[in-house]
């Protein structure tokens, strides 16, 4: 990727935008993507909303600094405590306000009460994303006839930034949160993954769910976000390079970061570390 460039800038505390980002590129292949994981400082989840709101903005500054016109926040504790005040506060004070930060709350809010027919939707997230209470308030906006039940799930994000998540360890606390959540209501019929890490606990979550319950993550449904987005601002189009082009950096070993990331995104990669 050259320096002429104008990437989309994909963000996440550390692997989980990586689900976002293959589902993507999928549906986007032409453009040029910059992806950057905060490993170094994550989990985000359990981390005050000042910290977060911090990390989240030096982040998006870094992207801005790479060329980017526009980075998604694939990170659901960063869009919680840190997109409102980034679009509100920052963007209109910057040199270029022209430029764009977008989340992953809202575009999954917008159809999540789709997938249920019992009306009531369960929400996995971190303890800072549950804490904000964020999917409660915008489901409220778009399905106000749907219930939502949220449970924080505080070591699901350790065990897979450690790569501890396909090991036997990880039942324990696969079951432990959901049979904390449906105490809370047994009629949930879905299931929101609501932290990107959360898709690669997958082969986990379907042993330990009823074969009723439908698991929704989030990948898909952001990219076709993004897909309509572009549609509806041309301008923006406009200005983001298309090349085919992927750099994907880390704020940690670029080494460890790489072996991880080619098991996700199912093949090579080359990675660079910076610091923010």
């Amino acid at each position: 990727m050259n320096s002429n460039t104008s990437p989309i800038g994909i963000f996440d505390s550390g692997f989980g935008g990586l689900t976002v980002f293959k589902e993507i590129e999928k549906l986007l292949p032409q453009y040029d993507y910059l992806y950057l994981g905060d490993n170094a400082r994550a989990p985000y989840g359990p981390r005050s909303f000042e910290t977060v709101y911090h990390y989240t903005r030096e982040a998006v500054q870094w992207f801005f600094d790479q060329g980017c016109p526009l980075v998604l926040l694939a990170c659901n504790t960063a869009s919680a405590k840190a997109l409102k005040n980034i679009q509100q506060l920052d963007l209109p004070k910057m040199a270029d306000p022209t430029r764009r930060v977008l989340g992953v709350i809202r575009p999954t809010t917008e159809v999540l009460g789709q997938f249920t027919q019992t009306g009531k939707v369960g929400v996995l997230g971190t303890s800072g994303t549950v804490r904000s209470n964020s999917y409660p308030i915008e489901m409220e906006k778009y399905w106000p006839d749907v219930e939502v039940f949220q449970q924080a799930c505080p070591l699901w994000v350790p065990l897979i930034e450690s790569n501890e998540h396909e090991g036997d360890g990880a039942d324990y606390f696969v079951k432990k949160y959901l049979d904390q959540l449906f105490a809370q209501e047994k009629g949930i019929d879905t299931l929101l993954l609501g932290c990107t890490h959360y898709p690669l606990l997958l082969p986990k979550l379907k042993q330990h769910i009823p074969a009723h319950v439908t698991l929704v993550a989030q990948g898909e449904i952001v990219a076709k976000s993004l897909v309509d987005y572009l549609d509806r601002h041309p301008e923006m189009e406009a200005r983001l390079s298309k090349g085919g082009d992927h750099r994907f950096c880390t704020t940690d070993d670029p080494l460890g970061f790489r072996k991880q990331a080619e098991v996700i995104l199912g093949r090579e990669i080359k990675a660079a570390g910076v610091h923010l």
